[in-house]
């Protein structure tokens, strides 16, 4: 297989629209060519040190890094993945506070090492024994299914978030360290917080002296259209994960916090160390990664491209009766089909299978969230690099393979 811009090529030659951005990560394309002269010339002067050691790129990354952040968040940690980052998170925030329980959402996705798998409660959770204690789940704010209505019959996100507090009280014995949560969960179905929760979520950790953690894995670097994802909000965390998109593709994460926390946690002997820590060809990616960011103005660019993309699939859900929401913003869009309602039980997940077969076919490489009973929803996030003209061909490739699957089925 080969790989270039907005499509993935098969061993047969045959082209497919990536709408997924690889694993979630490209957000410059395939083989973008600074990417790709970085490598080159960055493998063949330095590419990997001792983790003790650091080099200009990584310094500079660092730098870079903050200087798009707003304050206190000015101290980083580079790593490989998200999964490592998310660790070195919830590690920090245990010693820091010198507490051991964690909140994640109910259908949190934060990786497979240790504390982050135990706050991981989308999938992979049966079979491996007892998790770590002191790990609580937060019911999830989903305003297309909520679980707590007002008498209008919308979400009661305030309501259930403080259900959902009450719940963790009672459960707590005293040791509340943070509160480790996507500003929009991913692999949880592109479900958007509503509009004040985050700062609500905030006012719960600082009630009870827990750091709040933003895993933005998927929506930092301007997918989302601002540069991170929790700006649109004003809510600044006490510690901000970053990865997949930070190396568009390639093995890079960070772990960015206050100076103060940073103090605190260096004072009482922090140790996060891997193989891979500081190594100076992903940082130098990175680096490159934040000058086209900044050179194409990328955040205005995934604002537009998402506009465009979100009007063709409302349009896809006014004319197919089985799309029953589109949400998420900029560049990370989810689609909810409904299968269930037309096709009985079971159907939504039959739909997004045959939906996603189709389009594949058709050479539009597409998402469904792999959870038991969501299978009918489309996790959308093609490249910010991608072109006008294959977010058209994109959605009307999808037109095609909902009407081809639904009449099928």
């Amino acid at each position: 297989m080969r790989a270039a811009g907005t499509s993935v090529f098969t061993e047969s030659g045959r082209e497919l629209l990536d709408f997924t951005s690889g694993q979630m990560s490209a957000i410059l394309g395939h083989s973008h060519p600074a990417i790709v002269s970085t490598v080159r010339e960055q493998v063949a002067h330095l590419d990997h040190l001792h983790s003790g050691m650091l080099s200009r790129p990584v310094v500079e990354l660092a730098r870079r890094l903050a200087g798009t952040l707003p304050e206190p968040l000015e101290k980083a940690l580079l790593l490989t993945t998200g999964a490592e980052a998310n660790e070195a998170a919830v590690r920090m925030a245990k010693l820091v506070t010198g507490r051991h329980e964690i909140v994640s959402f109910a259908r949190s996705w934060h990786g497979m090492t240790q504390a982050a798998a135990n706050a991981t409660y989308s999938a992979g959770r049966k079979g491996y024994g007892p998790a770590a204690p002191g790990n609580f789940a937060l019911p999830v704010p989903d305003r297309y299914r909520p679980s707590v209505v007002g008498p209008d019959g919308e979400l009661d996100w305030r309501r259930q978030l403080d259900l959902g507090f009450e719940m963790i009280d009672a459960q707590s014995v005293g040791s509340l360290a943070a509160c480790l949560v996507e500003p929009i969960l991913s692999s949880g179905g592109v479900v958007e917080l509503p509009p004040g929760y985050l700062a609500a979520l905030a006012d719960k950790c600082r009630e009870r002296g827990m750091l709040l953690i933003l895993d933005e894995a998927q929506t930092g670097l301007c997918r989302t259209g601002d540069w991170y994802a929790f700006e649109h909000e004003g809510v600044v965390p006490d510690i901000l994960t970053l990865s997949k998109t930070l190396g568009a593709g390639l093995p890079l994460a960070a772990v960015l916090t206050s100076a103060e926390i940073e103090r605190r946690a260096h004072e009482r002997g922090f140790l996060f160390f891997t193989t891979h820590v500081n190594d100076p060809l992903p940082a130098a990616v990175g680096n490159t990664v934040l000058d086209v960011l900044v050179r194409d103005r990328l955040d205005e660019r995934a604002r537009a491209l998402g506009a465009a993309l979100r009007e063709g699939l409302d349009k896809l859900a006014a004319r197919h009766e089985v799309v029953g929401d589109v949400r998420g913003r900029g560049l990370l869009l989810g689609m909810e089909l409904v299968g269930d309602q037309v096709l009985g039980e079971g159907g939504a997940d039959r739909l997004g299978a045959a939906v996603t077969r189709r389009c594949f076919e058709l050479g539009l490489h597409m998402n469904i969230v792999q959870l038991p009973g969501m299978g009918g929803i489309f996790r959308i996030a093609p490249p910010l690099t991608a072109s006008d003209d294959e977010i058209a061909r994109g959605v009307a490739v999808l037109d095609q393979a909902l009407t081809d699957a639904a009449g099928a089925l």
